[in-house]
């Protein structure tokens, strides 16, 4: 009778974790939307960036391919930070490879994204974590990360075929200055994960800092009035913490607009509190007050699962 009971309840948890689907474990997690799609990327894979998709943001399926795979666009290695963007029928997925950053095509949001050449984006020096923001006068904008004395969030716009920046325009946006930007005191502060949007006339500007390792990894956001800046950071940072998760490391994601007109934000945490890797992906619903403030939506947290 005891074997029999201990069967039932073995099948009945087999059967709970099954329907509950595996966690995700995507790092620098993004999300983009096409039509009632949508797609997941971020880091996770040596050989380049898988996609998850779904239609209703809580049943996610892995595509079989990878959307981009490492020899069919730049980069051998450190694929992280990625992020798709469409134009004129066209996918773009701007990434990191190598400590630079690449853009690479595709015909559909699945991939697979490739360059006819291999390049990176020209610039000296290291450079990650890219997101591509087209204004609503069809200017084209990429926000980066530069590796100099600190990781420091710049912005260059980018040219006409998407390819590459003008380095004459390039321009620092911001640094860790603010003390929960960098709890540990470190020489080499961070702030980086930039994500861009804007409303009716104002541009936001979502940015995560201190290091990744650090529990106190979260998300903040600044505002300015041209997509060039200057940048204000909203003086109730951080937006998105262990304090508002109550898990340890909550950031460097991606904010978009769901199929119900509300706003969202992706982004990992750590996968326990003792333990970095490999990060948890999760979503949490914004809302954005009548004066023009984001805050979260504490109840709406919850973790991504492959069904």
């Amino acid at each position: 009778m005891k074997r029999l009971i201990f069967s039932i309840i073995l099948i009945y948890t087999s059967l709970c974790a099954l329907a509950q689907g595996d966690s995700i474990t995507l790092a620098d997690p993004t999300i983009f939307k096409d039509a009632d799609t949508y797609y997941l990327y971020g880091t996770g894979k040596a050989n380049g960036f898988g996609v998850y998709t779904s239609t209703d943001l809580k049943s996610w399926k892995l595509n079989e391919l990878n959307a981009l795979t490492k020899g069919e666009s730049f980069g051998t290695s450190g694929f992280w930070a990625p992020q798709v963007f469409k134009h004129q029928n066209k996918y773009y997925m701007a990434y990191t490879a190598n400590e630079q950053i690449a853009i690479a095509e595709a015909s559909s949001a699945m991939g697979p994204f490739k360059q006819q050449q291999l390049k990176h984006i020209t610039l000296s020096g290291k450079h990650i974590d890219p997101f591509v923001f087209k204004d609503t006068n069809g200017d084209f904008y990429l926000y980066f990360v530069r590796l100099t004395n600190g990781n420091r969030i710049y912005m260059a716009r980018l040219n006409n075929n998407l390819t590459d920046i003008d380095s004459t325009t390039l321009k620092p946006c911001i640094a860790a200055t603010e003390i929960w930007e960098n709890t540990a005191n470190s020489n080499w502060p961070v702030t980086e994960g930039p994500t861009v949007v804007k409303i009716k006339n104002r541009y936001y500007m979502f940015y995560s800092a201190n290091d990744f390792r650090n529990i106190d990894y979260a998300v903040g956001y600044a505002t300015a009035p041209s997509p060039l800046g200057p940048w204000k950071k909203y003086k109730g940072n951080p937006l998105i913490s262990r304090r508002i998760t109550n898990q340890n490391g909550s950031g460097h994601g991606d904010i978009f607009k769901g199929n119900d007109d509300k706003w969202y934000y992706v982004f990992h945490a750590h996968n326990t509190n003792s333990k970095v890797g490999p990060r948890k992906t999760a979503l949490i619903k914004l809302k954005l007050t009548v004066d023009g403030n984001f805050e979260t939506v504490p109840s709406s947290l919850r973790y991504l699962k492959n069904q």
